[in-house]
């Protein structure tokens, strides 16, 4: 299934999209439902998932955002 939203983190809103299963598997982050994952802000890319690591986060409200989706949806 996948997901569309925003996030906003400190001055920063992010963009997401994500697909997330209902098992986790070795696809996922970190072994995890979400197998693919992308997020943006002022239409860039600061990262993507896509059943591994092509765009690590590139700041830490970047880490933070993504901390917060691994924690609702993983």
């Amino acid at each position: 299934m996948w997901k569309e939203g925003a996030l906003r983190v400190n001055n920063s809103t992010f963009h997401y999209w994500i697909k997330v299963f209902e098992d986790g598997s070795r696809f996922g982050i970190n072994g995890g439902r979400i197998s693919k994952l992308m997020l943006k802000r002022n239409n860039e890319i600061v990262c993507n998932f896509d059943r591994g690591w092509d765009v690590k986060p590139v700041d830490n409200d970047t880490e933070l955002a993504l901390a917060i989706l691994i924690a609702s949806d993983n």
